[in-house]
């Protein structure tokens, strides 16, 4: 007989060994997904030495896992709700892997730019993950599953600047990309050996119109923002790319409203709690961002400016490193806070604690120490919130379009760090001083981009507190048969 939820009895025992298996390999896949995004960081750099380019050619190594991500993350979330949430997380597990072979074979900068917009569209795997904590766990388990799997973007992030730093300071630049393959590989046996396939289906018929539009104009608005800098605000190109936007999405977007089986239902995310949820992620988006822009250049900057610290990358790394450790430790307080009061709680407090730890920044920039902990006061605030953001999306939408509401949030979040970064940018290029003959960041300038947090904190509360309060929903019936299968099947 079908349940809509576990007995109370069952709620107080710990999940069964195969769904605990099943959890860690879910949130470990998450972790090395983010891993494999930061792992090419400190090579940035010494990409137009190591594959004979010109740095404004070699950016694109970085752009084009940036526009990839963005375009993939709905389409496979779409996808999953129609064909199967563990088919399209393995689809994005090969993507990854294949793009990091390509890499550790390139010389050059075609296959690197290849190989990095393969790596990106595994960007869904993270909301796909959350859908199909979904449907087969426990729902008295499922906000602490789901916080840990969001706080693994913060883990992967986090380790990648310092893992890489010293690959690179000891072996060849090629290693970074096999280690990244090694790490797909061992994730996606993983997930083919204890992740169940899902058994909600949409069915129906893929938008491929949809999907071409949305991805036209996507690209057009995130290459404007991304690029604005460097090829000049007021340039033909951005100005062009910005116009091409303005036009194609809201064409996508009155298609989507006539098309049977739209991409993106827009009437369903038009609904007060998902709108505003989305919204909440899009000035998410823009925390994280704005202290990872300014905190690693504080630290790296020469003691001689008066504000800089003159760390390595590697002890910058380390730095920065807790902050990922930080997120995953807090999500199982903040999975406590949403049992018991409601996602939109912990939404709120996370937010109202990013934007204190933001200001808190701003004033304690002098010491490795006084980085350490105010960057991890942001990051608990960060885990928070992140972990709250799935569990308002579900409350609002049905099992079976679960991986597509959630890759949508995915793609505001992305959207929001895509506007940091050209914001922060910015502000760093226009508040510089001269230091022996280099124009770099005055502290103001540092403190500027800071300051971005703390708006972004403050925003996302608001959006937070309009939020509509209601009951948190129950795991519906279909999700029993997984649960009962994954569980058996120990």
């Amino acid at each position: 007989m079908s349940r809509t939820h576990p007995s109370a009895a069952e709620a107080r025992n710990s999940l069964p060994p195969r769904l605990g298996a099943m959890v860690a390999a879910l949130t470990l896949t998450g972790i090395i997904g983010a891993l494999t995004q930061t792992l090419v960081i400190p090579i940035v750099p010494l990409l137009p030495q190591l594959l004979d380019a010109k740095a404004s050619d070699t950016a694109w190594a970085i752009t084009a896992t940036l526009l990839c991500g963005a375009v993939a993350t709905p389409v496979a979330g779409r996808l999953g709700d129609m064909y199967g949430k563990r088919r399209m997380l393995l689809l994005g597990i090969y993507l990854m892997l294949v793009g990091s072979v390509i890499c550790a074979l390139s010389d050059s900068l075609a296959p690197m730019i290849v190989g990095r917009a393969s790596q990106g569209l595994a960007a869904g795997v993270v909301p796909l993950g959350v859908s199909i904590m979904r449907e087969v766990l426990p729902a008295e388990k499922l906000p602490a599953a789901m916080s840990a799997m969001v706080g693994s973007l913060g883990v992967g992030a986090a380790l990648g600047l310092p893992v890489s730093a010293v690959m690179v300071d000891n072996f060849d630049w090629h290693v970074l990309f096999w280690v990244s393959a090694v790490l797909s590989a061992v994730s996606a046996g993983l997930v083919v050996l204890l992740v169940p396939e899902s058994r909600a289906r949409t069915g129906g018929r893929f938008d491929l119109t949809g999907t071409a539009g949305m991805a036209l104009g996507l690209v057009c608005l995130l290459l404007a923002v991304s690029k604005g800098h460097d090829w000049g605000w007021g340039s033909g190109t951005v100005l062009s790319l910005f116009a091409a936007a303005v036009i194609v999405l809201p064409l996508w977007g009155w298609f989507q409203l006539r098309t049977p089986q739209p991409l993106v239902d827009l009437r369903t995310n038009a609904r007060p709690q998902i709108l505003l949820t989305n919204l909440a992620a899009l000035a998410l988006g823009l925390v994280l961002f704005s202290m990872n822009m300014a905190l690693p250049q504080l630290l790296q900057m020469p003691e001689a400016t008066g504000y800089g610290l003159g760390r390595s990358l590697i002890v910058t790394g380390l730095v920065m490193a807790p902050q990922g450790l930080v997120m995953m430790a807090v999500s199982p307080y903040g999975a406590r806070i949403t049992k018991s009061k409601g996602p939109k709680v912990t939404l709120m407090i996370g937010s109202a604690i990013v934007a204190v730890g933001y200001l808190i920044t701003m004033v304690m920039m002098s010491g490795i120490w006084q980085v350490i902990v105010a960057s991890c006061i942001v990051a608990a605030g960060v885990g928070f919130a992140y972990g709250a953001l799935p569990a308002l999306i579900m409350e609002a939408v049905p099992v079976s379009e679960t991986a597509a509401a959630n890759g949508l949030n995915a793609l505001m979040r992305s959207i929001g760090t895509t506007v940091s970064s050209a914001v922060a940018g910015l502000i760093l290029a226009h508040m510089t001083t001269d230091f022996n003959g280099v124009h770099i960041p005055t502290e103001n300038g540092l403190r500027a981009v800071l300051a971005l947090g703390v708006g972004a904190g403050v925003l996302t509360f608001t959006f937070a507190s309009l939020i509509p309060r209601r009951a948190p929903a129950e795991v519906p019936a279909s999700a029993e048969p997984a649960a009962a299968e994954a569980a058996g099947a120990e």
